[in-house]
Formats: C-alpha cells, sequence, structure tokens
C-alpha cells in the first residue's frame, strides 16, 4: 500500500468561476481514485484531495466578491488598464516572498504542515500564495496554475510555476514570450463541472422546468454572486422586456439566482408589463439541464459561465462592455465565430429579432463552439499534475529559488492592441 499523497487544489472566492474550476479539478481527482480503487483492489484512495480558499488564510480578513466590486462601474475601464497593459506587455512578475510576508503566513504554516506533493492554483492570489509558501518551506513540489479566463494576466508568477494549463493557444501564445518554456504549458481548456458535458434530453429538460416544446426558449442568465457588475446587464433585459409581446414564438427565462429581491421585483415588472411569454427563476439546482434546454443563452463574458455554455453545446450572446479578462473572453470568442456580442439592449433587441425570424442562424455559432470546446478540461490538469508528480524534482532548478520580489523583462507581447 502507497501513502497517500496529499494535493491542495487554491481558489479565491471572489465571484463562483474560480472555486468551480477547483471543485471540478477535484471531481476529477475522485474519479481517478475510483479508477485506481478498481484496478489495484486498494481502497485508500492514492490522493488526498482538500479545496482551500487562500483568502481564509490572510492576516486581513476581507470579502473577496465586495473586493472585485471595486472594479466594475467607475472603476471598470481603470482595471481594464491595470489588467491588460501595465505588467502585461513587457515588464512581468515572476514570483516571490513578498506575498506570504505581507497576507498569508497562515497558508506557509499550513503547506510546511501538510507537505502537500501539489498545488494547483485556480486563482493568480492563491497561486502567489503557492509559490510563496514553497520558497519559504523550502519544499519542492509542483505548482500548477489554471486561469480561468481566456487571457493570462500578468501578475501570474511566470517563472515559478511548474505547468500553466490554459484554455487555448492564444493563451499560450502570451505565456510564450514571457519566457515560460514549453514544457511549462498545456492546452487543457478552463476545467468545468462533469454535468456540463452530459448529455440531456431537451424534452424531457424542457418537461421538467415546464417550458413549451415549440417555442424558442431563451434564457437570461441574470444571477450572481456579486449584483453590481450584473447592473447594466439587468438594466439592459429590464429595457427589453416591454417589447417581448412582439417575440411570440420565443419563451424568456430569466434565473435570478438567490437573490430573491431581483427576482421578486423582476416577477412584479412582468405581470404590470402583461407579458405572457416571461419567467423568471430563483436559485436553479438543475442549471446543465436548463441550460441544455434552450436555445439560445444571454449571459455575461464571464470565463466559467462561457466555458460552461461551450460545453453544454448551447449558442451564447455576451451582453454588455467587456473590461478586462472578460475583454479577452469576448475577442476570442467572437473572434472564433463562436458567440454573438452585444453591447446595448437595443442591439440585443434586434438580434433577438433576427433568431427569431430565422432561428437557423445560430447553426454557425454551434458549429465553431464545438470546434474550440474542451469538455474533459478538469480530467487532463488533474492528469498533468500527476505527471509532474512522479518526475523526481531537481533541487537546483530556478523554480525553488528564495526571492523577495521578481520583476523580469519578456518579449514582444503576441497580442496587443
Amino acid at each position: 500500500m502507497t501513502a497517500q499523497k496529499t494535493i491542495l487544489i487554491v481558489h479565491a472566492s471572489v465571484g463562483s468561476g474560480h472555486k468551480s474550476a477547483a471543485l471540478a479539478i477535484a471531481k476529477a481527482f475522485e474519479v481517478i481514485d475510483e479508477q485506481s480503487e478498481r484496478e489495484t483492489g486498494d481502497e485508500e484512495a492514492p490522493y488526498a484531495i482538500e479545496v482551500l480558499d487562500i483568502l481564509d488564510f490572510g492576516k486581513v480578513k476581507f470579502d473577496g466578491n465586495n473586493t472585485a466590486s471595486m472594479f466594475t462601474g467607475w472603476g471598470r475601464p481603470f482595471y481594464d488598464l491595470t489588467w491588460r497593459f501595465t505588467l502585461t506587455g513587457r515588464l512581468l512578475w515572476g514570483g516571490g516572498t513578498i506575498w506570504a510576508r505581507l497576507m498569508f503566513s497562515r497558508f506557509v504554516d499550513y503547506v510546511r504542515e501538510k507537505k502537500p506533493a501539489a498545488i494547483i492554483a485556480t486563482h493568480i492570489t492563491a497561486a502567489n500564495a503557492a509559490v510563496s509558501a514553497r520558497m519559504l518551506t523550502g519544499e519542492t513540489f509542483p505548482i500548477v496554475c489554471v486561469p480561468t479566463d481566456y487571457e493570462i494576466e500578468g501578475l501570474w508568477p511566470h517563472l515559478s510555476t511548474d505547468l500553466f494549463c490554459v484554455a487555448d493557444e492564444r493563451m499560450a501564445e502570451t505565456l510564450r514570450p514571457r519566457r515560460v518554456p514549453e514544457s511549462r504549458i498545456r492546452v487543457t481548456g478552463i476545467p468545468a463541472a462533469p454535468t456540463f458535458s452530459m448529455k440531456y434530453d431537451r424534452t424531457e429538460m424542457r418537461r421538467e422546468f415546464e417550458l413549451p416544446d415549440d417555442k424558442q426558449v431563451v434564457l437570461f442568465l441574470a444571477g450572481a454572486t456579486l449584483p453590481r457588475p450584473y447592473m447594466h446587464f439587468r438594466n439592459s433585459l429590464r429595457e427589453m422586456l416591454p417589447y417581448m409581446h412582439a417575440f411570440d414564438d420565443m419563451e424568456i427565462v430569466v434565473v435570478a439566482g438567490k437573490d430573491a429581491e431581483y427576482a421578486e421585483e423582476t416577477r412584479r415588472y412582468v405581470k404590470q408589463l402583461g407579458l405572457v411569454n416571461v419567467r423568471v427563476l430563483d436559485f436553479v439546482t438543475n442549471m446543465p439541464g436548463l441550460m441544455a434546454s434552450a436555445d439560445l443563452i444571454v449571459c455575461k463574458p464571464g470565463g466559467l459561465t462561457v466555458t460552461e455554455c461551450l460545453c453544454i453545446g448551447t449558442p451564447m450572446v455576451l451582453l454588455g462592455r467587456a473590461y478586462g479578462q472578460e475583454k479577452s473572453n469576448v475577442t476570442m470568442l467572437t473572434s472564433t465565430g463562436a458567440a454573438y456580442h452585444v453591447t446595448t439592449w437595443r442591439e440585443l433587441l434586434d438580434i433577438l429579432r433576427q433568431i427569431n425570424e430565422h432561428p437557423r442562424m445560430t447553426d454557425g455559432i454551434l458549429v465553431n463552439a464545438s470546434l474550440i470546446r474542451r469538455p474533459d478540461a478538469a480530467m487532463e490538469v488533474a492528469e498533468a499534475t500527476i505527471e509532474l508528480l512522479d518526475a523526481k524534482p531537481d533541487p537546483t532548478n530556478p523554480l525553488y529559488n528564495r526571492r523577495f520580489i521578481r520583476f523580469y523583462w519578456g518579449g514582444k507581447p503576441a497580442h496587443t492592441r
């Protein structure tokens, strides 16, 4: 019987996507453990998986969701400037102990106690805390970084990461001029829960959600952990709803999530307008099934959200001006013809009118989306991590050098604007 290897999968509670990706990877390891048990007969799983929120280890307690809301509204252009230009062109971050010394010394203590075989990070803060912990403990465990958007911000610890698992080749082209060697880049896709890659019977799903079989179902994903970034999305939906009387062949479904106040407010407005083809749902437990029942999904361009749409195989319209990583998500999806993008409610109304009159116009979107979807991303990340575990680390590798801060000058960026 071989000893269990502890693997820490660390996210940050900033929105829900980073945690969702971490849980998807954990599920992949669970599948690997089950396969190992069947093959060897050993009931003890080879890997002990812990999913952690890096913010739980901070010296200063703060709400990641509230902090993320600072990057919305008037602050969004500044966030866009920082995310895309400062530290993302030629001047880059390589990694250092500063993150742990300032904020995450408790995480260093936890790593020292657990002695993990590997750390997988699905958020930039978690990745830098992992690098700091490895430097300060003197361990040589591999660190795997899994960005959950379709581009890579410049503060990821480029020169201190054993492996980047990225969404597509475009992201790999961003890392190469940043002096990340080919051996440390793996195109895996963004990990989504396996339930988004299952096959669903559309007729059965529509029966479950009491949706009509003879209409186009348009799903609006308006519920969120962070309501503030959804203000424009919700306002656009409100402006458009009065025109839904003319769409007899469409059923509009608005998912409000756990925001009961917004759900009730929208129901009152729908009743006031006398709309019979608009429904409002609260939190939905079977979200993959609901998404599979739809003909079209209207959503914000969040990394995990669009990945789930790709995996489920439903065409999408991205709504709203995009900043930061969401701008990169829009660029990737629209440049490959895998989604529509509109910025105003009038544009949205126009594209819904076109789809209402010509339902087959989304066929091309579906074909293009099928070419870039990677439903097995979580399993690929898990398998890539296991490959690293089997390699004997070289203590003299520069990856393990201790530095307080490390900036460096990269090559010409592959993507500029």
